[in-house]
C-alpha cells in the first residue's frame, strides 16, 4: 500500500488485532507472543501492554492518557512511541485501523 493510500495514524486512530491474530502466553519460553497466520512474534512488556489496550473502541489518544497516568510519563511521548509501534504492526497486517 502506498503512503498516500495509507490511513493516517494519529491520536484519533482506533486499532485492534487483525482477524486471526491472537495474543498468547508461551509458557515454555516464559513470554507473550502474537500468533498470526504462519508467524509468531515475541513481545516485550511494553508491547504486551499496548496490544492489550488496543480494544478497537478507544483512540490512541485515550490509551496514551491512561498510560501517562499509570506510568507517570508525558502523554505526548507515549503517544509518539505508540504511533511508531502501531505503524509497524499495521504494516505487517497484525492490526486493523479505523477512525
Amino acid at each position: 500500500m502506498s503512503e498516500e493510500g495509507a490511513l493516517k495514524i494519529d491520536g484519533l486512530t482506533v486499532a485492534k488485532l487483525a482477524r486471526g491474530v491472537r495474543l498468547r502466553e508461551d509458557t515454555a519460553r516464559g513470554q507473550t507472543v502474537l500468533l498470526a497466520p504462519e508467524r509468531a512474534l515475541a513481545l516485550d512488556e511494553i508491547a504486551v501492554a499496548i496490544v492489550k489496550a488496543l480494544d478497537g473502541v478507544r483512540t490512541l489518544d485515550e490509551i496514551a492518557t491512561v498510560f501517562a497516568q499509570q506510568f507517570g510519563a508525558p502523554k505526548e511521548e507515549i503517544l509518539a512511541d505508540m504511533i511508531v509501534f502501531i505503524r509497524d504492526f499495521a504494516s505487517r497486517r497484525i492490526l486493523e485501523l479505523s477512525r
